[in-house]
């Protein structure tokens, strides 16, 4: 029996900000740009009382709260202040799998030296409260999927704890959106078929699932039962690299679009060589003004050999998305099916001697 647990930081860009800046505190923040184009990118609790969200245009979120203050993200602080937190939790166990800078899952299972996993997680929240001055909700179970739905259930500044009794029952009184890993669409579509709830979803049967979600049917049918023997990966390898842009001005223009994707594919090769990768799927991405996205892959029998070629391989894909009268909003580029950058064969040296 594994003893997991989920840190999630609470309401992690917003809450730098307000420790940083003694005037946001208490205040309805946003991290992100105000301009008409712009994005929340993380909100704090005092704005998300007005319904602002993660990933809402600003415009909107500014109706929702007229008091509500835009801060320009500082991602380079974000980023210390997650490895910080990152040592802490190296203290306790070396089994650490970070899903983004503001959360991980820790296996405990062989790491406890005589104390309780709910134990370390407390010693965990005070530790990080003491030496970063934020606050971080966590969940205590048997398994990476109840954890992080028990890190969810006391927010802000929580501790849940789900026993290996109660789980399969927890899962099952659930509503299905909280289930992490059924995104609105799945959703959508589990209702279609009468699955509003955990408890809906154990009706079903193995082969329903499967015949109706393909691969990912086995794993609805497990955690419905609060089954998850997926195991927390410290060497967990990205799967992609990726950036995009929303433009001050809808782009109509294929040219245009072409030229404006040349920054995001330094970007993205800048973020990939330290690594020294490459990868064989370039995929562009498009957001029109009716913020519907729709998304152009192409996949390659080799892996991307330069910054230039992942360019030519993104605008190639342009005309798939532009013309089109609505205009464009957002583009990006992401590089995936992700390995190793071949190296380039040393030059032949001339035999002086011949």
């Amino acid at each position: 029996m594994r003893r997991i647990v989920h840190i999630d930081m609470d309401a992690f860009f917003a809450s730098v900000e307000q420790r940083d800046n003694p005037e946001l505190r208490g205040r309805p923040v946003a991290v992100g740009g105000s301009s008409l184009r712009g994005v929340v990118a993380a909100a704090s609790y005092e704005a998300r009382a007005f319904g602002v969200r993660s990933a809402m245009p600003s415009v909107r979120a500014a109706r929702l709260c007229p008091d509500l203050i835009f801060v320009k993200p500082r991602f380079e602080v974000y980023k210390a202040v997650s490895a910080q937190i990152r040592d802490i939790f190296a203290r306790f166990t070396p089994l650490i799998e970070p899903l983004s800078l503001d959360e991980a899952y820790l296996d405990l299972t062989d790491h406890l030296d005589g104390r309780t996993a709910t134990g370390i997680a407390r010693e965990i929240r005070a530790l990080i409260r003491a030496e970063t001055g934020l606050t971080a909700s966590a969940g205590v179970s048997y398994n990476k999927f109840l954890a992080k739905l028990a890190s969810d259930q006391r927010k802000p500044d929580g501790l849940f704890v789900i026993p290996p009794e109660a789980g399969a029952a927890y899962a099952q009184s659930l509503p299905i959106g909280r289930f992490h890993g059924v995104g609105p669409a799945t959703a959508a579509r589990m209702e279609r078929h009468g699955i509003r709830t955990g408890a809906d979803l154990h009706r079903q049967s193995l082969e329903f699932l499967t015949a109706t979600f393909g691969k990912a049917g086995p794993h609805y049918w497990n955690i419905a039962r609060g089954i998850d023997d997926r195991p927390v990966r410290p060497d967990r390898t990205r799967k992609s690299i990726g950036a995009e842009t929303t433009f001050s001005a809808d782009i109509f223009d294929p040219q245009t679009a072409a030229e404006a994707l040349e920054p995001l594919a330094a970007k993205v090769w800048r973020h990939a060589q330290p690594r020294g990768a490459s990868g064989r799927t370039v995929t562009l991405k498009a957001k029109y003004t009716d913020f519907r996205i729709v998304t152009r892959a192409r996949s390659l029998p080799h892996p991307v050999m330069s910054q230039q070629a992942l360019l030519a391989e993104a605008a190639a894909l342009i005309p798939q998305v532009l013309p089109d009268p609505r205009g464009v909003r957002l583009l990006g580029i992401t590089l995936s099916a992700l390995c190793p950058l071949p190296q380039a064969p040393a030059p032949r040296q001339l035999d002086l001697f011949g």
